[in-house]
């Protein structure tokens, strides 16, 4: 049995509603409408919580909180173990982005311990974790804190 092959069945599908076709129809002048008001409006719309004209509920409850989006600081993250990915033994900025790990217009970069590294490399970067750093000295490597 395939979609093409199902038969129709009588009375499944209806017919679409063909509004403004004269009264005869049921659905003429007014187009099921109504009078007047704003929905019987060409372009009618309303956004989201508005409730006709009453204050709306997330107007009326309390405001909490506070935002810190100003000042708050991003990190691009690299783990220990994509640190494999960098040719040569120094692992900076321009290296990494070269290696694909971070995007070209990364602010601060953090190296966390999750993997594992095989070489020794210097890691240059503005923060690392302290199994991050332990991994890269266990491994030979240095680790060189930048501001």
């Amino acid at each position: 049995m395939r979609l093409h092959n199902l038969p129709s069945i009588k009375g499944a599908t209806k017919s679409k509603k063909r509004v403004g076709r004269g009264p005869g129809s049921g659905l003429g002048k007014t187009s099921g409408r109504g009078q007047t008001g704003s929905k019987s409006r060409s372009g009618y719309s309303v956004r989201p919580g508005f409730e006709g004209g009453q204050m709306p509920l997330y107007l009326k409850l309390p405001r909490r909180g506070f935002s810190n989006a100003r000042f708050k600081e991003v990190y691009s993250i690299v783990n220990v173990g994509d640190l494999e990915r960098v040719e040569g033994d120094i692992a900076n900025r321009e290296s990494l982005i070269k290696a694909g790990l971070i995007r070209q217009n990364a602010g601060k970069i953090k190296i966390l311990g999750v993997g594992e590294l095989a070489r020794a490399l210097n890691v240059s970067a503005t923060k690392f974790s302290a199994s991050a750093r332990q991994k890269i000295e266990a491994s030979g490597g240095k680790v060189v804190e930048e501001s």
